[in-house]
């Protein structure tokens, strides 16, 4: 299940998160989003248990987007222990983002 997060709620889902954590940062806008969509729904299944995968709209998340540095979408920005460890960003495959997530696991 990927989750929403916002302002409100990252410190507790994400920095706070026992486990890694991978966010999509993105915009409902945005063509590569859409696209990279069905990939990340698809990691957070398939590493279910293991690793918590959010969402963060940046047009209703602006000041974290803007604590991040993400400065174009989508970014994949993955946390371990409250601290980011990895950042994709762009339209990436399938392949890739789970090479990045093995890393973190």
């Amino acid at each position: 299940m990927v989750e929403k997060i916002t302002g409100e709620n990252f410190d507790e889902k994400v920095l706070k998160a026992e486990g890694p954590v991978l966010v999509d940062f993105y915009a409902d806008w945005c063509g590569p989003c859409k696209m990279l969509a069905p990939v990340v729904e698809a990691a957070a299944e398939e590493f279910s248990g293991r690793l918590t995968v959010g969402k963060l709209n940046i047009d209703e998340n602006a000041p974290m987007a803007d604590r991040y540095g993400v400065m174009s979408i989508p970014t994949l920005i993955f946390f371990k222990d409250g601290k980011e460890e990895n950042r994709l960003v762009g339209l990436q495959s399938r392949e890739g983002i789970h090479r990045v997530i093995q890393t973190i696991l």
